[in-house]
């Protein structure tokens, strides 16, 4: 049952992925405001999927507020970021800027209002960060951000790149830490039944030091580790 569990999830998913994703990408040139409701629609038809053939149950703990805040979220598969327009009302990730460099992808990433993180680009791409999301909170959208920088195993705490503490602080908003533990189950190969938690952490003002908003953010998004 794992097995042909798996085979319906791989021919599903990714047949709808392959006509949401190049239907994105169209929109992004001759209708851009149709690459929103493509994007939730895949990242929709990902959950119904998750839930429906690979016999996945997802939940949420926690509260999350009614305002604009910067989500940090715990990476541990793929699951999180496909699922991020499911789990968030029309969310501003944060994507390495190499990534908008994908022919359709990037257009598309744009046009969705993704906000791209340009390293080593100096202060004009520090602007244009902050440009958009203080175009993306007076939207009311939340920012969402993988503060670890990239996958990693489930039941092991790396450190946080040092970027996250500078987005704390250039965008100014408060921080909503999210724990995810879907790395035991959503395998990059043959993924398993059982239940994925999202653990919504307590509001972070803004303005605290370096190394206490790091140290916080790092203990919330572990606490499904155990």
């Amino acid at each position: 049952m794992l097995l042909l569990r798996n085979i319906a999830f791989y021919i599903a998913f990714y047949a709808g992925s392959l006509v949401l994703s190049f239907g994105a990408a169209g929109a992004s040139y001759v209708r851009p405001a149709w690459v929103k409701p493509l994007c939730d629609w895949w990242s929709d038809w990902h959950h119904w999927c998750c839930e429906n053939l690979l016999g996945l149950t997802i939940v949420e703990t926690g509260t999350r507020p009614d305002r604009p805040v910067l989500y940090a979220i715990k990476h541990e598969s793929f699951f999180e970021a496909i699922a991020m327009a499911h789990t968030f009302d029309y969310p501003a990730g944060v994507a390495k800027a190499e990534l908008f460099d994908i022919p359709g992808w990037g257009r598309a990433g744009k046009a969705y209002g993704l906000i791209p993180v340009a390293r080593d680009q100096g202060a004009k791409a520090l602007r244009g960060m902050l440009k958009q999301a203080r175009a993306a909170t007076e939207a009311g959208r939340p920012i969402v951000i993988f503060p670890e920088g990239t996958r990693v195993p489930h039941g092991t705490r790396p450190p946080l790149q040092s970027g996250f503490a500078a987005l704390y602080k250039l965008f100014g908003l408060p921080v909503v830490p999210v724990a995810v533990d879907s790395g035991p189950l959503y395998h990059r190969t043959l993924k398993r039944r059982g239940t994925i938690t999202w653990k919504f952490g307590e509001v972070i003002e803004p303005g605290l030091p370096r190394a206490e908003i790091e140290a916080r953010v790092h203990e919330a998004i572990n606490a499904l580790n155990d």
